[in-house]
């Protein structure tokens, strides 16, 4: 029998981060004798077991082949006679298929320390690269998911997916093999990469590649206008930085689906509300978002125009947003309302900047008239940079 620490802890010991939870693959061993040694078993698909004092998850080596649609669609086979190699193979990524071998059942401690590597993860982890481990990827599309998310945690360090991982990614998305996940496993993933420091990266990847078009079908048709799109993803990725909460990190993803939040032409306010509200709670019982957040994500797109307009209301307009926002029982809940308007208002204010310094660099004296002379030259690409901020706005 051997035992080795498998997976992300082994991929977190390398990148030297937090270790949050401890998986073990045991080889060579049988159900009676995990059981035998005091482990629980857990999960009737498949042989995992429980420590009886640390409660972290030992699962006997397995190979698991497709059988049927989804993540769920798969016979699983384990014996004493599958090798680590074999049950490596499985994984989703390079970086995730990497073990280091352990003193026994009842001892972590590694024996040398020595990383097995048999997929090329350590070359991977060195060249911050996402990679499918073999082509057995694009049998379960939650893959999509996990590699999208990996790379919203791992996106300060610079990571990217592969090319041939994200044509596979794209594959799965085009089968329709995303219809079979659980709405539970997909809020599951993303709740987690909504958490994470770039958030804007999960969601950003997820419409490249059309993922969001089963579960989040009003999310991709409102990012189809690039103006909307930048600016959420700008709010996300200041979310992130300032450490908001999941409720207000989903409120400004959520504001993508109110447009007159991103306009100054008039609106018909009630029409736009009673669409808002529709299309945010269909996403939040498609993909069994929690109710709190579904519902703080409702308040904030109704209100978000007054909110941001405070300093202009009048005191009867002050006392009924307090009314209508429920913060006379719960003032917290303002507070948090208020922070998404400044991070909405903010991003708002970067996505306008970063056009105009765009245009700015885009002018050179190229682009102006050659016989220009003196003061004439930053007149005319002054004039010129103004010109091409104007066409794009």
């Amino acid at each position: 029998m051997q035992i080795y620490l498998v997976g992300g802890a082994v991929r977190d010991r390398l990148l030297k981060r937090p270790i949050k939870d401890k998986d073990f693959v045991v080889v060579g061993a049988t159900v009676a004798e995990m059981i035998d040694a005091g482990f629980q078993q857990v999960g009737a698909d498949f042989p995992v077991f429980l420590h009886p004092t640390t409660h972290e998850e030992y699962a006997l080596a397995r190979t698991e082949r497709k059988q049927g649609s989804g993540y769920k669609g798969f016979s699983v086979h384990a014996s004493p006679d599958v090798s680590l190699e074999d049950d490596l193979r499985r994984r989703d990524l390079t970086i995730n298929a990497m073990a280091i071998e352990v003193t026994s059942l009842t001892d972590d401690t590694p024996i040398n320390g020595q990383v097995i590597d048999y997929y090329g993860g350590l070359q991977d982890l060195k060249d911050k690269t996402l990679r499918h481990v073999s082509s057995a990827f694009n049998e379960d599309p939650l893959r999509v998911l996990r590699t999208v998310r990996f790379y919203s945690r791992y996106y300060d360090l610079g990571f990217t997916i592969a090319d041939d991982t994200l044509t596979l990614m794209r594959q799965l998305v085009d089968t329709g093999e995303l219809a079979h996940l659980s709405a539970e496993r997909i809020w599951q993933e993303s709740s987690r990469a909504t958490m994470q420091l770039s958030p804007q990266v999960y969601w950003q990847k997820l419409f490249e590649i059309g993922a969001l078009t089963e579960y989040f079908a009003p999310l991709h048709h409102a990012w189809d206008n690039a103006h909307i799109r930048e600016t959420v993803q700008t709010a996300l990725y200041f979310a992130g930085q300032m450490q908001l909460n999941l409720s207000q990190r989903w409120a400004l993803l959520m504001s993508s689906l109110n447009p007159s939040l991103f306009t100054s032409e008039p609106t018909d306010e009630n029409v736009n509300a009673a669409a808002n509200l529709k299309e945010i709670n269909n996403i939040g019982n498609i993909a069994k978002v929690p109710k709190a957040h579904t519902q703080f994500a409702n308040l904030f797109v109704q209100q978000a125009e007054k909110i941001s307009a405070i300093n202009s209301l009048s005191a009867a307009e002050k006392i009924d947003l307090i009314q209508a926002c429920g913060a006379h029982k719960e003032p917290d809940k303002l507070s948090q309302l208020l922070v998404c308007s400044h991070v909405l208002q903010l991003a708002t204010q970067h996505r306008q900047m970063m056009l105009a310094l765009n245009s700015f660099h885009a002018i050179g004296m190229t682009d102006i008239a050659p016989d220009l002379k003196g003061p004439a030259i930053g007149a005319a690409l002054r004039q010129s940079r103004i010109e091409r901020l104007q066409a794009q706005q």
